[in-house]
């Protein structure tokens, strides 16, 4: 599921958009009928990051699709970046255009059976114990090595370093506006 790299614009411009609706109405905004017809035909994860002056103001999102397609799963979880992140107030309407938004199209993930599969810059990680699992996207910002991946991803699941996990990885297409946004 690579999409062409030109329509990163479109995608970020339809997070923006779904936040700045949601905050306005305090619903979703309706699914747009006028993009290209791929969006509406394939599923995926995915993940939105917003940043102010590049430092994190909410992430979130799904490793398993959620919804009927891309479109959708982009609606609802830039809404839940925005809102619902528990590590941040709601965005607010006046905080919006300093904002620079990232969307993150996951591959399915897969099982390994080392950390020697993964690789920080290339794989996002997930951890699991049980009903208990954590995520970490691929080349996040001073995450370089596989251990510092996957002890980050096992403190956000509440897993003990002694305890023992299944591992997946997966891979991101991202997608990000440029960072020239206005400064307050």
């Amino acid at each position: 599921m690579i999409f062409p790299h030109e329509v990163g614009p479109i995608l970020t411009n339809l997070a923006r958009k779904a936040i700045e609706y949601y905050l306005i109405h305090r619903t979703y905004l309706p699914v747009p009928m006028n993009l290209p017809r791929e969006f509406y035909e394939q599923k995926a994860g995915v993940f939105i990051c917003l940043k102010i002056r590049g430092h994190l103001r909410g992430c979130i999102g799904t490793f398993h699709p959620q919804h009927e397609h891309i479109i959708a799963e982009i609606i609802h979880n830039a809404v839940s970046a925005a809102v619902e992140d528990p590590r941040f107030p709601a965005v607010t309407l006046e905080e919006l255009p300093n904002i620079n938004i990232t969307v993150d199209i996951l591959t399915p993930p897969e099982s390994v059976d080392t950390p020697e599969q993964l690789d920080p810059k290339k794989y996002g990680v997930i951890v699991q114990r049980g009903w208990r699992r954590g995520l970490l996207l691929p080349d996040i910002e001073g995450v370089n090595s596989i251990e510092e991946q996957i002890r980050i991803a096992r403190s956000k699941a509440g897993i003990k370093t002694n305890e023992p996990i299944e591992l997946y990885r997966f891979q991101v297409e991202r997608y990000s506006e440029p960072e020239n946004k206005e400064e307050d």
